[in-house]
């Protein structure tokens, strides 16, 4: 008696169907792990800052030192004039870096529980610590 490729001769699932469903169950357990946990990248409820906060890598640690930023205006004043000032370029596509290397150039500094902190910065975190 003669089989053909990837028949199994006790009836039961073939090598190659075992092996895609294996496959298939690890890429889901893997998507959900992405998706639903911060395991691989941080999720945070959606704000309608979200342009503005994803210049942050860490969205919880600016926040902590955001809300020591005091005299900033309301959100939404706030993610305006950010807006403005993190004009994407070719070099830096949220803008952040050009505007925090404008802001030190310029001597807008905020000095921020010690720490002296480019405007740009300080404002960007005093955003996500009341987004």
């Amino acid at each position: 008696m003669t089989f053909s490729k990837g028949q199994n001769p006790q009836g039961g699932p073939s090598r190659r169907t075992l092996i895609t469903s294996v496959a298939a169950a690890g890429a889901a357990v893997a998507a959900g792990l992405y998706r639903f946990t911060d395991l691989f990248v941080k999720h945070y409820v959606p704000t309608p800052y979200d342009d503005v906060l994803a210049a942050l890598l860490d969205r919880e640690h600016a926040a902590k030192l955001g809300a020591l930023v005091t005299g900033t205006p309301a959100p939404t004043a706030l993610a305006a004039r950010l807006r403005a000032i993190l004009k994407p370029d070719g070099l830096n596509p949220n803008g952040l870096t050009a505007a925090a290397k404008a802001d030190a150039a310029a001597g807008r500094i905020i000095a921020v529980d010690g720490w002296l902190l480019p405007e740009s910065v300080a404002l960007l975190s005093a955003l996500a610590a009341r987004a």
